[in-house]
């Protein structure tokens, strides 16, 4: 009689259901996501904050959310200031960025696609000597480089910037990878038509790898746009400062021109955000697409 009693009566829940599991760990994750939210924007927070405050407000002994009153003024302060050239600092660095880009890209993507496809009995070794060059510290070659650049007479000019960052291994490595894995049909189709290595290389190959390229050449400039030793002593008058250097001489032994330096960092990282939003899908296929093939 008991027993039929207990069989018969509602069983009672012991623990948590499979969908409370659920939803208690789709909180967790929207608390994780929320929690490297804030911190991935707390810099950004603090630049902008900062950028737009005055030295009182950001050296005050007690932390304010926000400024007393917004400093729009000092962005003008900033370009008009006539011991730094930003507005120059700035076209010297798209300028450098750009074009080392692009330069770079091409050699890289030639040199790539003919390890990857033009066959040639030392091949093999060239790969090897490229890969080789990326065990090489650089700063084993940075005072060779800058004997070379100073025998030229580019000390101080947009060519020695640009010129000597214009040949990466590693380009030329994650081309030679990427294109081992690029369909062969399409390129020898190609060559039915009449078209040789160089033709199949521009009209075909390069038109179906702009995701990659596109990948490549956003992590290339962000490199070159944040590059700063090397424009350091290569542009050694203003007129060739990029905007790193041009930063850099806010903090000096003298003085520290703090509102006038978070408004410079603000203003270098805007291209680097936006080139970000805009390619950040092509980055994430880029790197699945670069992947080492035999």
């Amino acid at each position: 009689m008991a027993v039929s009693e207990r069989t018969t009566g509602t069983p009672q829940p012991i623990g948590f259901s499979r969908s409370a599991w659920g939803r208690v760990g789709m909180v967790l994750r929207w608390i994780a996501l929320f929690i490297a939210v804030v911190l991935f924007l707390l810099p950004f927070y603090l630049i902008l904050r900062n950028a737009l405050s005055t030295e009182a407000d950001i050296t005050a002994p007690t932390w304010t959310l926000f400024p007393t009153h917004l400093q729009w003024s000092n962005i003008k302060e900033l370009f008009d200031d006539t011991q730094v050239p930003m507005a120059r600092a700035l076209y010297n660095s798209a300028v450098v960025g750009i074009l080392g880009t692009a330069g770079q890209l091409l050699l890289a993507s030639m040199a790539g696609y003919g390890l990857a496809r033009i066959p040639y009995r030392h091949a093999d070794k060239i790969f090897y000597a490229i890969v080789a060059t990326l065990m090489i510290p650089g700063a084993v070659t940075f005072i060779p480089s800058f004997i070379v650049v100073s025998s030229l007479g580019w000390v101080s000019s947009l060519r020695g910037l640009i010129i000597p960052t214009l040949f990466s291994g590693f380009a030329a490595f994650l081309f030679r990878q990427y294109f081992l894995g690029f369909p062969r049909e399409l390129e020898e189709a190609a060559r039915v038509d009449g078209a040789g290595y160089f033709g199949v290389f521009w009209r075909i190959v390069v038109p179906n790898s702009l995701p990659f390229f596109a990948a490549l050449a956003a992590i290339t400039f962000i490199g070159n746009w944040n590059s700063f030793l090397w424009p350091l002593v290569i542009g050694q008058d203003s007129s060739s400062w990029t905007i790193q250097v041009a930063m850099s001489t806010f903090i000096t032994a003298q003085t520290i021109n703090i509102h006038e330096l978070f408004m410079a960092v603000a203003v270098s990282i805007l291209p680097l955000v936006l080139i970000f939003a805009f390619l950040q899908r092509y980055l994430i296929q880029g790197v699945t697409q670069s992947g080492i093939k035999d």
